[in-house]
């Protein structure tokens, strides 16, 4: 067949350079059967002329085979499906001119779909082509509401890549139709796009143009407000809220509302102008009995339950339990996230003597790890609070008796490992800090023994912070001797501190450091004493980037 012609090189060349001359050479005009020869990918001449944007060459080659118009490749993409997607506008003009003339008994290369199901106008709108998205609507504004295989239109593309002029022009024509179907949609309407991709004046227009938008949901059961507190975009939630109060309310097919979605994806904007516009949407629970408070511990987010604790006033909420009797500080111990756990119990509403259906506490649910060695410093710390919160808040309560501790475990190297590493560092810090003291910056007064630089404040820092230095790590050295006499209690009550005044040592020895190179190296060379306060200065800080708040806690 002549459709599986392999093309001449000669003419190849002629349609990726545009060559006219060259193509009247090689093409009889009495027999173009020439032109139907393809490519591997069987891109015929007119493809390749579309791809690159060789208008006058493309002319001529449908003056000579006008079908070529409705060929397609491997792909199924017709010559204008290529021109849309390499955003050649001079190209797409000259094909939807054509199209245009098309007879109207054979299938328009305007509705056209290629293997994917995309028309060309999905085509040029997905790819960011936006003057011929233009040109496409100009010829046929009912192109815009095409849906593709994934359910999409070039509408939902549009808002999703803000093409703000290609929005405007879709919905300013009119069209009846069903636009959109929540049950087989996977990703929304155009207002969810719009949401998404945080394109507020697409948002605008559809809400102004497109009302009846705003109560669909995608195929969860999603509105375009659960989209705006997932993504945190606080000017979209506060555009729908003005718009549609009521979708605050609306719940998705797992029963959350807008406001667990933000507590589930950390979004404190959103969060914030929920509980401004609709404060009581905060007693909403999802399928489960929980409400934003839970969602928030669940998915860890510290930060979202930071600003549902400063601005959610009753008690009630913080204590709700769900379907199982969890209350968010149950959540919290079972799931050990340590860092909710504590914002919790040092809020005074949150109530820690609070029984779930298994009549555990919180206290109860992380002690649990206390007997099987899986509790880290980390909840060994929680748990330490969580038996202070109880003596002190529920003497007037049944609760699940108190653990003790247990008898020393066997060998755990790890925890050999950390205790002698502890011990070799504060052994380091003493001895360093302690011959400090015999040989002082500057040096000593050869008849009296006093320093000679006494009188200097940096001298006096340095003296402060060396003894800070050697007195922590001398308690470090002496807490960890008797780490081995019962290492479960040591875990729990001395590991923290010891790890803290580690800290504290070694920044001691950081200050005296910089203090004793500027007493001895200012006063002769400034800037290498400046680079040397400098760099210890910013010590600190890059510790504290790269670990974070886990700077205070011990590895183990």
């Amino acid at each position: 067949m002549d459709s599986e012609r392999r093309m001449n090189p000669a003419l190849y060349k002629a349609a990726t350079q545009g060559k006219v001359s060259s193509l009247r050479q090689l093409v009889d005009p009495e027999d173009p059967s020439v032109l139907s020869a393809t490519t591997p990918q069987r891109n015929t001449a007119l493809h390749l002329a579309a791809l690159h944007g060789h208008a006058e060459f493309a002319g001529d080659v449908l003056d000579m085979n006008e079908e070529l118009l409705v060929t397609r490749n491997d792909d199924g993409d017709t010559p204008l499906h290529l021109a849309a997607k390499a955003g050649k506008l001079e190209v797409a003009k000259l094909l939807v001119n054509r199209a245009l003339a098309w007879p109207q008994d054979k299938k328009n290369p305007l509705i056209m779909t290629n293997k994917a199901g995309d028309t060309a106008l999905h085509e040029a709108v997905q790819y960011g082509r936006g003057a011929v998205a233009v040109v496409v609507l100009d010829a046929d504004p009912n192109r815009g509401h095409d849906l593709n295989e994934r359910m999409e239109s070039p509408l939902d593309m549009a808002a999703r890549e803000g093409l703000v002029q290609v929005v405007q022009k879709i919905v300013s024509s009119h069209w009846v139709g069903q636009e959109f179907l929540p049950s087989i949609s996977l990703s929304g309407t155009a207002l969810h796009q719009a949401v998404l991709g945080t394109h507020h004046r697409i948002v605008e227009i559809l809400l102004d143009k497109r009302p009846d938008l705003i109560d669909l949901t995608d195929s969860d059961g999603n509105n375009a407000l659960h989209y705006a507190a997932q993504k945190d975009h606080q000017r979209a939630v506060e555009m729908l809220l003005k718009k549609r109060t009521e979708l605050a309310y609306k719940r998705n097919h797992l029963s959350m509302s807008p406001l667990h979605v933000a507590a589930q994806y950390g979004s404190t904007d959103t969060i914030k102008a929920l509980l401004r516009h609709c404060p009581d949407v905060v007693e909403m629970a999802d399928s489960y009995g929980r409400n934003a408070f839970h969602t928030s511990v669940i998915s860890g987010k510290a930060n979202a339950l930071r600003c549902l604790l400063r601005r959610v006033r009753p008690a009630e909420l913080l204590n709700r339990v769900d379907t199982y009797g969890d209350t968010p500080l149950h959540l919290a111990a079972k799931m050990s996230r340590v860092h909710s756990a504590l914002m919790l119990i040092n809020d005074s509403r949150v109530d820690p003597c609070v029984r779930d259906h298994d009549g555990q506490t919180a206290r109860s649910l992380v002690e649990k790890k206390l007997h099987t060695g899986e509790m880290d410093a980390y909840e060994m710390y929680l748990w330490k609070q969580l038996r202070y919160q109880e003596s002190k808040r529920c003497h007037n309560k049944q609760l699940p008796p108190l653990a003790t501790y247990p008898s020393r475990r066997g060998n755990d190297k790890y925890f050999e490992r950390i205790v002698e590493t502890y011990i070799l560092v504060a052994t380091l810090i003493a001895t360093v800090t302690f011959a400090a003291t015999f040989t002082m910056p500057g040096g000593y007064n050869q008849t009296t023994g006093i320093a000679l630089q006494g009188h200097h404040v940096a001298f006096q820092i340095f003296v402060v912070s060396n003894t800070i230095a050697m007195c922590s790590s001398i308690v470090v050295v002496f807490c960890f001797i008797w780490a081995w006499q019962d290492p479960v209690r040591f875990k729990v009550d001395q590991l923290l501190w010891g790890h803290r005044l580690t800290v504290i040592a070694c920044l001691g020895m950081l200050v005296s450091l910089m203090t004793a190179v500027y007493i001895t190296v200012e006063p002769v060379s400034r800037w290498p004493a400046y680079v040397v306060i400098a760099i210890g200065t910013s010590t600190p800080a890059v510790v504290f980037l790269m670990l974070g708040r886990e700077v205070i806690f011990v590895p183990l």
